[in-house]
């Protein structure tokens, strides 16, 4: 789809579209089968448990960390981590804190608090680098995606490759500012429903227009939000222009890529 005219205005999400994005987002998904993977938890830097589940191979130095949107939990994101481990990649999925599907969703401890989403997502990439993964990139849904953002915004080591699904700019207390957007060096894939009701292809414009490059963004025609765009009827699209954008900006420096996406 040829890219949207990109708009810089910033979109703020109120109380009354946080309870939109309940609506559009969908429910717990507890009874997806994981597929071959294995439990893990892990703690915050609060001393809060997460759980999650670890896909692809132990020996991976490549992976990627899926952050779930609300009011989901890491269930919506198994079927594609499994997709993702069968390129080789090493891939986390994780409950945000207070999220507790049970069964292989797992439980994590502590509140739903949307302003901790951060310190919850860096404890997951701290806790995939700990596994022997050197080069990272993180999905998130959502508030995973606004999350993601403001996790690369800080992060030292540097995170090559983010994907933003129907991710907004300002969630309650969560805020992603031009000058952070600036910091975030990482090849930026920004993904949208032109129909979505939180208004998320008007924030992956704004969002696209304040970060450098390199910046992709692709608004297609659904309503569907955050993982439900994977199973849309764009989702096959979408799936693969993700694996490809981690295979190739995820690809060790001389070793080769599956070309640019």
């Amino acid at each position: 789809m040829a890219a949207r005219p990109r708009s810089r205005s910033l979109v703020i999400i109120s109380s009354l579209t946080i309870a939109t994005l309940l609506s559009a987002c969908g429910g717990s998904t507890s009874t997806v089968d994981p597929g071959p993977s294995t439990p893990v938890t892990f703690k915050t830097s609060d001393d809060v448990t997460l759980a999650g589940r670890l896909f692809g191979p132990a020996d991976a130095t490549e992976g990627v960390v899926l952050a779930h949107m609300l009011p989901a939990d890491q269930t919506s994101w198994f079927p594609f981590a499994e997709r993702l481990a069968k390129q080789g990649f090493r891939v986390l999925t994780f409950d945000f804190r207070g999220y507790c599907p049970g069964g292989d969703g797992g439980c994590s401890e502590g509140d739903k608090d949307i302003d901790a989403a951060p310190t919850d997502l860096r404890a997951a990439v701290d806790f995939l680098r700990a596994d022997g993964v050197q080069r990272l990139g993180i999905a998130g849904a959502s508030m995973g995606g606004t999350a993601a953002l403001l996790v690369a915004s800080m992060d030292r080591q540097g995170i090559p490759a983010l994907v933003m699904l129907s991710a907004p700019q300002v969630l309650s207390g969560l805020a992603v500012g031009p000058d952070q957007l600036q910091t975030v060096t990482g090849a930026k894939l920004y993904i949208a429903g032109l129909g979505d009701p939180a208004g998320a292809a008007k924030s992956a414009d704004a969002m696209a227009a304040l970060g450098p490059q390199p910046v992709n963004e692709e608004i297609v025609a659904v309503d569907e939000h955050g993982t439900d765009l994977l199973s849309s009827s764009h989702g096959e699209q979408l799936q693969a222009m993700i694996e490809q954008w981690f295979v190739h900006y995820l690809a060790p420096p001389g070793g080769g890529s599956a070309g640019v996406p």
